[in-house]
């Protein structure tokens, strides 16, 4: 159980450090999915959908741009989802390394394997 405190209590401080990046990062999705959302006419709520389903790359199909213009800009708005994605799952990894190291003597782990 200590090692889930541990993972949560890190993890959960990495995003505290990295909250400007994600809010940034976040904005510059809604805001380039507005731009394209006002292109292509569509609403509100399906500019927001079809902003975060391009930029966490799930890309259902459903709605799709139609100008080059705005196909351009969903390729931009899918890179800055995996840049997005790529600062979450890099404070998951450290989180994880860290709870696990702070459990695990790697030290005494390797040498066992080494002996062997």
């Amino acid at each position: 159980m200590q090692i889930t405190f541990i993972f949560v209590h890190r993890f959960f401080y990495g995003i505290y450090l990295l909250l400007p990046v994600l809010i940034v990062l976040t904005a510059l999705v809604i805001a380039l999915g507005q731009v394209v959302g006002r292109i292509e006419k569509w609403g509100w709520f399906n500019t927001l959908y079809w902003s975060f389903i391009t930029a966490l790359t799930v890309g259902y199909g459903d709605i799709r741009p139609s100008t080059h213009r705005t196909k351009m800009l969903s390729a931009v708005i899918a890179l800055i989802g995996i840049m997005f994605t790529g600062v979450i799952v890099a404070i998951t990894v450290a989180a994880a390394t860290k709870a696990l190291t702070s459990v695990i003597d790697v030290g005494a782990v390797v040498s066992t394997q080494v002996s062997k």
